[in-house]
């Protein structure tokens, strides 16, 4: 397994969602990410040019869950992975997206995907 840089539990609020009032009203998201990137060189010169920016990571998932809505939650995990990608460094992702407040017949802490993408 590579290294890991981990982002966990990164809020923002956003409009996604299948319902419409998901989409008027909006709701806090929850993310995680995991990146898989080769930390040695990073390690070895404390250089943040040799490592993934952390910063960037989280612009990405910020960028996404506050942007345009998505009526799934896959289709937020998969634009933030691809961005995530794209960046320098990073060998594979993976994208934890939670929506604490899922109007379900019954009592839920919270729906959730997870994905896993590997740069190609």
């Amino acid at each position: 397994m590579a290294d890991q840089i981990v982002l966990a539990g990164m809020r923002f609020f956003g409009y996604h969602g299948a319902l419409p009032e998901e989409r008027t009203r909006g709701q806090e998201f929850v993310v995680d990410v995991e990146v898989e990137a080769d930390l040695r060189e990073a390690g070895k010169s404390d250089d943040l040019g040799d490592t993934v920016d952390y910063r960037k990571v989280y612009a990405a998932a910020k960028s996404v869950v506050e942007g345009p809505p998505r009526q799934l939650l896959e289709a937020v995990a998969e634009e933030i992975a691809t961005r995530v990608l794209a960046l320098p460094r990073v060998e594979a992702v993976v994208i934890r997206l939670r929506k604490p407040s899922v109007r379900m017949p019954g009592p839920v802490a919270h729906s959730a995907v997870e994905i896993r993408r590997q740069a190609r």
